[in-house]
Parts: structure tokens; C-alpha cells; sequence
């Protein structure tokens, strides 16, 4: 929803009904159409949460006539000795996953990572995760709610009876094979846009400052999301107008601003999301993608 301005109260799709292109950039309105293509969460652990996978586009189209998840995480809080789980420590097989499944031993085969405030994580589709206790996560994804829930600690719901698991679901959407690093790695400079993940839905950007910054997003056609995670700061726009921003909040900038300023009240730090690799190849569109004819 809106939070101000003369269209408070409105939601996200709306908006991008009426302002299209203005709100979130020609390509990317050619693309989505009406869709805002990104979720931005918050997401607090206060436990361990379910092994999970998703989906790629093309096996969320052909099952559930939508898109798949591609997401990250950039780790806010981490309680020490925090960790998850992201990946395989080996190689895997069906068989291999059925049969741990079976016997409880999953956990085995899970690639433990330990974390701490700034860890990044890139979950493209396929890859096994479970995000673990005391772990506050800035989570960006794709505009999907597809999700395979694998294994769940053999917790039970209100009912008394396990969660639902959709293993059967999931063992066409898996990545089997391990990998060397599951974190991204990146190194943090004051007073520079630092990049940690650019990929075919999301671009995600660093900026940490402790004085005015200029960004120029004339050659971007794109919106831009700032995620504040630390400190305060106003935000300078169109015809010199300025909004205050603190710790936890979002805010959408339509891909009409050229142009914007930042000025730190004191040392800050956010997270600055955008699209820039859009394929426009016609299969890709959404009418294409779902089928003629499809409403969306």
C-alpha cells in the first residue's frame, strides 16, 4: 500500500495500472505487465524453518501456469553461533534423498553455513535452503508464491498431524550437485555502490555512507528499492523534495527519477534493488509465457 502522498492508500497494483511504464520502466512494464515483478520481505527466524526448493520458470509454468523463485537473503541479525542450511555437502541422487528422507537422516546431507550481520546468500530454483534460528534476513525474490516444502524437523501443525510436504513435487525442481561456495562473497567500501547479486530478475547493490551521495538512474528503466538497514537519512527527489528515512523501512522510487540524493544524518547503510537484464524475447512475455488468452 501507499504509505503517503496523494495516492496513500492505494495499492502497488494499481498504481502500476495507471502510471505503467513511468512507475516501473519501459522494459520492464513490457515484461510484467501489470505485475509488480519483485517481493521484498523481512523475515525473522525464531526458529528453524522447513528445508524448502523452488521452482525454475519453466517447470512453474508448465505446472502451476506462473513463475519460479529465484530470491537472496542478506543476513540483518544473526544471534551468535546462528546458522542455516543452504545446498548439499555433496553430490545427490534421487535415491540418495529418497532413502534420507525415509530415515530421518537428511540433515546429513545438508551443507551447514554459519553466518553473521552482512553474509549474503543466492538461492537460484533447484537449490535446497532452510533458514535457521535467530536470523533476521532481508529476503528479494521473484513475484512467485511457489514452494516446495521438503522436510520440516518432523514438526506438526495445530491439528497434532505433520505439515504437508510436496517431496514428490520437488524432486524435479532440485539441483543435485554440490557446490564450493554457497556465500556470496563481496567486499564493503564506504561511500560506494558495492554490487552483490545481478541476475536475470533482480539486481541487488550495497551502499554504505557517511556522506551525500548522487545517484544517477537516467540510463537504469528502471524503479529502484531502497531497504535501510542501517542508520538514517534523507532521501532528495524531484524538485529538491526530500522524505526521512530510518532502519527497517522500504521505499519504491519510480523509474521516472533521473536523479536522486541521499544525506545521511549519521553512518548508514542500505540496500539498493532494481531490474536491469530484461529479455524482451517474445516467448518471455507474459501473455506468451502463460498462454494466449490467459488474464493476468
Amino acid at each position: 500500500m501507499v504509505d503517503n502522498g496523494f495516492l496513500q492508500g492505494n495499492n502497488l497494483q494499481d498504481i502500476v495500472e495507471i502510471y505503467m511504464a513511468d512507475l516501473v520502466g519501459d522494459k520492464v512494464y513490457l515484461k510484467y505487465g501489470i505485475e509488480f515483478p519483485l517481493l521484498i520481505k523481512f523475515i525473522d527466524a525464531n526458529d528453524l524453518l522447513s528445508v524448502q526448493v523452488h521452482p525454475d520458470d519453466n517447470l512453474a509454468r508448465l505446472r502451476h501456469h506462473a513463475y519460479g523463485k529465484t530470491e537472496m537473503w542478506y543476513v540483518i541479525h544473526a544471534e551468535p553461533d546462528a546458522d542455516l542450511y543452504m545446498g548439499w555437502k555433496h553430490d545427490m541422487d534421487r535415491e540418495t534423498l529418497l532413502q534420507a528422507l525415509e530415515d530421518n537422516t537428511l540433515v546429513e546431507h545438508l551443507n551447514k553455513e554459519k553466518v553473521k550481520p552482512g553474509d549474503v546468500f543466492f538461492i537460484p530454483p533447484g537449490r535446497v535452503h532452510a533458514l535457521g534460528k535467530g536470523i533476521v534476513v532481508a529476503e528479494i525474490q521473484q513475484t512467485s508464491d511457489i514452494t516446495y516444502r521438503l522436510y520440516d524437523w518432523g514438526r506438526v501443525g495445530m491439528d497434532g498431524k505433520p505439515r504437508q510436504l510436496h517431496v514428490d513435487l520437488a524432486l524435479d525442481a532440485i539441483d543435485y550437485k554440490a557446490y564450493d561456495k554457497y556465500k556470496t562473497e563481496y567486499t564493503p567500501e564506504t561511500n560506494n555502490t558495492i554490487p552483490l547479486i545481478n541476475c536475470d530478475y533482480f539486481t541487488t547493490n550495497l551502499i554504505e555512507f557517511d556522506r551525500p551521495m548522487e545517484k544517477n538512474y537516467m540510463a537504469l528503466d528502471s524503479f529502484v528499492i531502497y531497504i535501510v538497514l542501517e542508520g538514517s537519512l534523507g532521501l532528495e527527489y524531484y524538485k529538491k523534495q526530500r522524505m526521512d528515512l530510518f532502519k527497517g523501512q522500504t521505499v519504491l522510487l519510480p523509474a521516472e527519477f533521473d536523479q536522486v540524493r541521499l544525506l545521511p544524518y549519521e553512518p548508514s547503510k542500505l540496500l539498493e534493488v532494481y531490474v536491469e537484464n530484461i529479455d524482451l524475447n517474445m516467448n518471455n512475455t507474459l501473455e506468451n509465457f502463460f498462454g494466449e488468452g490467459m488474464i493476468v
